[in-house]
């Protein structure tokens, strides 16, 4: 049977959220460099990803030529995760380690809950088995116009899951709406707004949480 993990109070876990081409790279970059400015340990890590075997996980869920089923999508994101979590993530937390995640399980909620209409209770039960219980300290959903998915990804390759149609994504942003809510410690931020307006937002955030 496999043992919760208790959250290291050493360690920090930041996920950032959101919807496709929102910002959330460039922040978690940013947030980066600000923390290890501030003389913290950091891991940055994403996902679906973030390992080698998550890696390749992933190149099978963005690819846009693979045709890949509502619960097939959901199992592999959750294989990911585990995989993820056991080698990236609460590795770094046991050591002291600030974790800046781009996506975690909200992501897992907006999309495949939201978006493909998989049961909610499936997903956090899955959600809970992959992760070990592991709790971010923070989620930081990166909200924006719907106009700018268009225009920020005029130059960009677009994954399977950007290629989906118009109803599929607000969908999902409703979810995240929603989700920002009612999660604990999670909170929305105006991606809207130029780059280093969002950045001194996500800060602020961090102090509001009293995550350093």
């Amino acid at each position: 049977m496999l043992k919760l993990y208790i959250m290291n109070t050493k360690g920090k876990f930041i996920v950032f959220e959101g919807p496709d081409r929102g910002g959330k790279s460039t922040q978690a970059l940013l947030l980066v460099k600000f923390l290890k400015r501030l003389g913290h340990k950091v891991v940055s890590t994403r996902e679906p990803g973030g390992d080698l075997v998550a890696e390749k996980i992933r190149k099978i869920l963005l690819d846009p030529k693979n045709e890949v089923s509502p619960m097939a999508e959901l199992m592999l994101y959750e294989a990911s995760r585990a995989q993820h979590t056991q080698n990236v993530i609460i590795p770094a937390l046991q050591s002291g380690a600030s974790v800046v995640c781009e996506r975690y399980t909200l992501s897992t909620c907006a999309y495949q809950g939201y978006g493909r209409g998989i049961d909610m209770d499936v997903i956090n039960k899955l959600n809970d088995i992959a992760t070990l219980n592991v709790k971010p300290d923070l989620n930081l959903v990166f909200l924006m116009s719907d106009k700018y998915f268009m225009q920020r990804g005029e130059n960009l390759t677009s994954d399977r899951l950007e290629q989906e149609a118009e109803s599929f994504r607000l969908k999902m942003r409703q979810g995240y709406t929603e989700l920002a809510q009612k999660v604990p410690n999670t909170t929305i931020i105006d991606a809207d707004k130029p780059v280093e307006l969002v950045h001194a937002d996500v800060i602020a955030k961090l102090k509001e949480f009293k995550v350093i």
